[in-house]
């Protein structure tokens, strides 16, 4: 096929790149005078009816999902010859394959990089759809506001759980691919996905192969990986949810004590008791603690590094973790240095602090009240605060609607949840920091306490310019 001029009303400009089933184009919308690709079937597979109905299936699914950590679908098509196109939200910043051809990244950000992955693959097992083709070349990056977001794509070979039994069609990259499917009797779910996020994650740590070596990579994550890739299904993780949860306990802290050592405190959704289940723990353990999958928090701890200690000034109103400074309300203090498990572009914990009346009990106690105040500038080009806030649902709960709280020139987006058991009250909330990046605080509020008390402490919250 020779690069035509038009596909439907979209003015083509050029190749973008060319698989077995697909050829994507760039092209350019007059309408909305922006650039979008227009995925158009393979020729060879025009003729097949069951390949054109796939191929329609895959942007169907992706018009129904309409989430911001999957590719995104503007309109479909039909070219003169029949063959079906879809066009798509232009991944302006290429893909993992091209990023890995110039080299591997450290470690901290690539297990970073990868729980991004594992946040977009559990967005379709939510929905009881498998990818099946999780490679370097369908994980892609798409320019925001601040930076940019990692995108799933291609997703023409993902199928409907409710579907996904029995003369399976052989489907996938080999490398990254399960063992089970190339059998084409087995039956396909979640797991050959997680399989595929440890091939990734392997990947991305610079361990190719089959005997990998991942010189400088902590062991517990190591744990995770070969878990995620065990031959047989029933060894993984069940789902991109707990490959997500595991590969964050195992990223943070070494597991210790139940009771925080003194200058260490950790978040309320996720205590020491998650950190100390390993690599097994799964869903079961989450909805205990009423955690859902996609709410098991990002972070494991807040951990004292050193140095710029997080504490009040002489006057006890303010505490400080970097450029972040809270306002404490009376008989409050704070603690911490760093958000676990979150580093900057150079290697460095990101800053975050915890504030509360008692901070070393606040993570283990439901009945005393605080927040958890993290900056994230990594999170601030992958995520904005309206899509951070949503991936914290809690099991169990009872979810208020979601508001916008306006303090000076930030506005937060709020979610609030009331539960039956532990914390009966639960706030999550989410801002944009400028160029500093993604600020989030989880607030345990005062027992009694209205949405006033927990706006005033958001208030309280100031980036200075980095």
């Amino acid at each position: 096929m020779g690069t035509p001029a038009w596909i439907g009303p979209y003015r083509v400009q050029r190749l973008l790149g060319a698989g077995s089933f697909a050829t994507v184009w760039l092209g350019h919308d007059p309408a909305l005078d922006s650039r979008v690709a227009i995925k158009v079937l393979a020729e060879n597979w025009s003729h097949d009816l069951r390949v054109r109905e796939r191929f329609r299936d895959e942007a169907r699914l992706l018009r129904r999902l309409d989430h911001p950590r999957l590719v995104r679908v503007h309109a479909v098509g039909e070219l003169p010859d029949g063959r079906p196109y879809a066009v798509l939200a232009l991944a302006d910043g290429g893909s993992l394959r091209d990023r890995l051809a110039a080299g591997t990244p450290p470690v901290p950000p690539a297990l970073e990089l990868l729980d991004e992955i594992a946040a977009g693959v559990a967005v379709l097992h939510r929905e009881r759809v498998v990818h099946r083709d999780l490679t370097p070349g369908n994980v892609l990056f798409t320019s925001t506001a601040d930076g940019e977001r990692v995108v799933i794509a291609d997703l023409g070979l993902a199928k409907a759980l409710a579907a996904a039994s029995g003369l399976t069609a052989r489907a996938g990259t080999p490398g990254y691919m399960a063992p089970e499917q190339d059998d084409p009797l087995a039956v396909v779910d979640t797991r050959c996905d997680v399989f595929g996020l440890g091939r990734l994650g392997l990947r991305l740590l610079g361990g190719p192969g089959p005997r990998p070596h991942l010189d400088g990579v902590p062991a517990p994550v190591v744990a995770v990986l070969r878990r995620a890739t065990a031959p047989r299904p029933a060894d993984r993780y069940p789902d991109a949810d707990a490959f997500r949860a595991a590969l964050c306990r195992a990223a943070g802290p070494p597991a210790g004590p139940a009771t925080p050592r003194p200058g260490k405190a950790f978040p309320a959704g996720e205590v020491r008791r998650v950190a100390r289940a390993g690599s097994a723990a799964g869903p079961r353990v989450a909805r205990r603690l009423g955690l859902a999958g996609a709410g098991a928090l990002i972070m494991v701890a807040v951990g004292v590094t050193g140095g710029d200690a997080a504490r009040p000034t002489a006057d006890g109103r303010w505490g400080r973790s970097g450029p972040v400074s809270v306002l404490l309300p009376a008989g409050w203090r704070a603690a911490g240095t760093g958000w676990a498990g979150r580093y900057d572009a150079r290697g460095r914990l990101e800053p975050a602090l915890v504030v509360s009346p008692d901070p070393g009990r606040w993570a283990t106690d439901p009945t005393v009240p605080g927040a958890f105040v993290g900056l994230s500038a990594t999170l601030g080009r992958r995520s904005t605060p309206a899509d951070f806030v949503a991936q914290r649902p809690h099991a169990d709960c009872v979810a208020a609607p979601v508001r916008r709280v306006r303090r000076g020139a930030t506005v937060w987006v709020v979610a609030r949840f009331a539960c039956p058991q532990g914390r009966p009250v639960l706030v999550e909330a989410a801002a944009r920091a400028g160029r500093a990046g993604l600020l989030y605080a989880q607030v345990v509020p005062p027992p009694g306490s209205g949405p006033d008390v927990v706006d005033a402490l958001l208030a309280g919250v100031v980036v200075r310019p980095v």
